[in-house]
């Protein structure tokens, strides 16, 4: 694919695709950020454009995209409430509970999106390092080194506080 056909889909289809994804997601720089993920992985892949639909192409990949990024908060949503829970029982009393609690959420806000899916993927849904390499099509390694650093930013922007 060659600039010039790269940005003639772009200029046909970026907006389209931009308002599909904002009446899905209801947020604008969300539906912006996917679209621009999509178009991203269209050129970086060299995708060969000729053989079929593009717009379909590009419609189901943001689809696609979307649905990741929802899994992803609803993991990160379910692991903050999971810790809710065991912060009260722990803490004791809810002043302390409601400190913790803000302070876990912005260590969380560090991590990268990798780093963050990773290590929730793995301490929310209990999945192995292989698992979760299999489901986001990385090496068991690079799965293994986010959950790592990961795990090194939480504790030192915790113990920083």
């Amino acid at each position: 694919m060659t600039a010039k056909d790269f940005k003639m889909i772009y200029d046909a289809h970026f907006d389209n695709l931009r308002r599909y994804l904002y009446y899905r997601s209801g947020d604008q720089d969300l539906s912006q950020d996917i679209a621009q993920d999509v178009f991203m992985k269209v050129w970086n892949k060299k995708l060969d454009i000729t053989a079929g639909n593009v717009k379909s192409l590009l419609f189901k990949m943001g689809t696609d995209e979307f649905i990741s990024h929802y899994r992803r908060s609803k993991i990160e949503r379910e692991y903050v409430n999971a810790q809710d829970f065991r912060l009260v029982h722990e803490v004791g009393d809810e002043n302390g509970f409601l400190e913790k609690k803000k302070k876990f959420e912005k260590a969380l806000k560090t991590l990268t999106d990798k780093q963050r899916s990773a290590l929730l993927m793995n301490k929310m849904e209990g999945l192995t390092h292989k698992e979760i390499a299999e489901s986001l099509n990385l090496s068991q390694k690079a799965i293994e080194k986010r959950i790592s650093q990961a795990l090194i930013r939480l504790k030192k922007n915790l113990n920083k506080e």
